[in-house]
């Protein structure tokens, strides 16, 4: 594993982890603060209403942005391309699901930068992937490999 990502890919999954970790942080730390954020109404003075479980909600998508963060961090420093593109169709899918919820009135308009967030980053992953297939060789077969599978 290298200190710092190899690739055009590598590096919008790195920058992309980053921030998804320290979203993911900051919603462990300061869930007002990023409820905030995202354009979500923050409980008065008085506290939250009984059965109003949106901390619990937002404490398990904060682990799980801090520990997908992670995991994009870690698939960066080892140039893991195939995961790189594992990703793009599933956070386009995300961006849809997210842009769909704020037109549907189900979530605030703040809520849309999370969806456009998605979506710009499985965009800018896809154009560095074939950035970075058009920069690197293709393997050439060796006479004696030609031979083998002649």
């Amino acid at each position: 594993m290298q200190l710092l990502p190899r690739s055009a890919s590598g590096w919008t999954m790195a920058v992309f982890g980053v921030l998804a970790a320290t979203t993911g942080t900051l919603g462990l730390i300061a869930p007002d603060t990023l409820l905030t954020a995202l354009g979500f109404t923050r409980a008065g003075e008085s506290g939250r209403a009984e059965g109003d479980h949106t901390l619990t909600f937002l404490t398990a998508s904060s682990m799980a942005a801090l520990n997908m963060g992670v995991y994009y961090v870690l698939a960066a420093l080892s140039d893991w391309t195939a995961f790189f593109r594992w990703t793009v169709p599933f956070r386009l899918l995300t961006c849809t699901v997210f842009t769909l919820t704020v037109l549907g009135d189900r979530a605030p308009t703040g809520f849309l930068g999370v969806g456009l967030w998605e979506g710009l980053g499985a965009l800018t992953t896809a154009v560095a992937l074939r950035h970075d297939s058009r920069r690197t060789p293709t393997a050439t077969p060796t006479p004696t490999e030609n031979q083998a599978t002649a």
